[in-house]
């Protein structure tokens, strides 16, 4: 029935819009978010502080971690259970234990526009994830990102890059240039597998 009535919204586009915005009203409400933009969306089940900066059409999965001082440019997608922690412990202080030591100053952690971190991906607090960089999933991230870059692996490092033709680097560039608009979004995963394989029923 659940499955049934995704697909009915979804199909219907302005509806599909509607619900969302109402539904994220009602999640900034609940969790204080006063810096994020009216068409980010934040999925169930998620830890966000208060102070999350979330711009256009950014997206937050289900049951992600973030940790105080997250900047989310537009167009970022956070994959379900991706977790940004770390740096909020002192253990530099020799004779006092760690619980004790207090917090180092809080380093602001900025993932630019359109950049994709994959599921379950862990990112060390306070690092710079660059424009355009995807992160596969499960990785570890302990320092930034450059754009375009499609990282993976723990410790993460370059695996390549996301535009082998300069000129399609370009044209990105351009698109990220120009103020942020809507798209069509992808159908849901439930979507996709009640359609059943390729080429079935045809």
């Amino acid at each position: 029935m659940r499955a049934r009535l995704t697909r009915w919204v979804y199909a219907r586009p302005g509806l599909h819009q509607a619900y969302r915005e109402l539904r994220m009203a009602l999640v900034r409400w609940r969790y204080g978010l006063r810096s994020v933009h009216h068409t980010f969306y934040l999925q169930r089940r998620c830890q966000v502080f208060p102070d999350l900066v979330a711009g256009p059409y950014s997206f937050v999965g289900e049951g992600c971690l973030l940790g105080p001082g997250v900047e989310l440019g537009p167009y970022v997608m956070l994959g379900p259970r991706v977790a940004i922690v770390g740096q909020d412990h002192r253990f530099d202080l020799p004779g006092t234990p760690m619980v004790f030591a207090g917090r180092p100053e809080l380093r602001r952690t900025r993932i630019e526009a359109d950049v994709w971190i994959g599921c379950g991906a862990i990112l060390l607090a306070g690092i710079h994830i660059q424009r355009g960089a995807i992160v596969a999933a499960g990785s570890v991230v302990t320092k930034d990102v450059g754009a375009y870059e499609i990282v993976g692996g723990v410790p993460a490092r370059k695996l390549r890059d996301r535009f082998l033709n300069p000129q399609d680097r370009e044209r990105h560039e351009a698109m990220l240039a120009q103020p942020p608009r809507r798209g069509h979004y992808a159908k849901p995963q439930i979507d996709r597998c009640l359609e059943g394989p390729a080429g079935a029923g045809s």
